[in-house]
């Protein structure tokens, strides 16, 4: 009767728990080795926040999109997603960010043969740079692109900006160094990875986030979200994921 009685206990217990799990929704681009459809795990960021999800008892679903909609899709009155990731932090009152969930060391690819010469930020005004279409880059950079100051030709993927630094039509791009190293690994962009390099010196060692929607919901999830983080060795899941690919 007692092992009848604790049983029933321990099942209502489980149920319980499972009923107070929810299932996160958010939206994410292929940027890989962060985040992708076709990467093991969604990619590493995606395995971060999934690690701290069910730390605390919830499950992350995560869709990906092209980047001009990831967030696009989250602004829409009917949105289903709480939020997008991985993202740099920036000033905005539609999004509230959680934790650093991690770290994206962005500077310059360049072709190996013409390296650029730069020591400031504004020197950099004397070259024509490859950016990604509506990605963040250093508060400062955005600054000097938006006035004007610094040219750029825009482009719809960081494998673009790879084609064209490596054929010569510009002679640097700002990208993260981690999605360099993945993208010029990959078969059809090998012999373009020969022929480039990471300038010597970084534009910056950015972290990531998720953006929650600035809303009652949104800020729950972020602080559950945070706890979870707080729960986890982040380093060492990214660290684990990057060897295991």
């Amino acid at each position: 009767m007692i092992f009848c009685l604790i049983t029933s206990g321990l099942l209502m217990l489980v149920t319980a728990i499972h009923s107070r799990a929810d299932t996160l929704v958010l939206s994410s681009l292929n940027w890989p080795p962060y985040s992708g459809e076709t990467l093991k795990g969604g990619g590493a960021s995606v395995v971060v926040a999934r690690a701290a999800l069910n730390a605390m008892g919830h499950e992350l679903k995560v869709d990906y999109y092209p980047w001009s909609r990831t967030i696009r899709v989250v602004n829409r009155e009917d949105s289903i997603y709480m939020g997008y990731f991985p993202e740099y932090y920036h000033p905005t009152d539609q999004f509230v960010f959680s934790s650093s969930m991690g770290e994206s060391p962005l500077g310059i690819i360049e072709h190996h043969l013409f390296p650029m010469q730069w020591s400031r930020i504004t020197d950099l005004n004397r070259y024509t740079l490859g950016v990604v279409r509506d990605y963040v880059n250093t508060l400062e950079l955005d600054e000097m692109i938006d006035s004007g100051r610094q040219p750029v030709e825009t482009v719809s993927s960081d494998e673009h900006n790879i084609r064209k630094v490596a054929t010569g039509r510009i002679p640097g791009a700002v990208m993260d160094l981690y999605v360099f190293n993945y993208l010029v690994a990959q078969p059809h962009l090998v012999g373009l990875g020969e022929k480039l390099q990471i300038n010597k010196q970084l534009l910056d060692t950015k972290k990531l986030y998720v953006a929650f929607k600035n809303s009652d919901e949104g800020i729950k999830w972020r602080e559950i979200y945070n706890e979870g983080l707080a729960r986890i060795d982040i380093n060492q899941v990214v660290d684990e994921y990057l060897k295991s690919l």
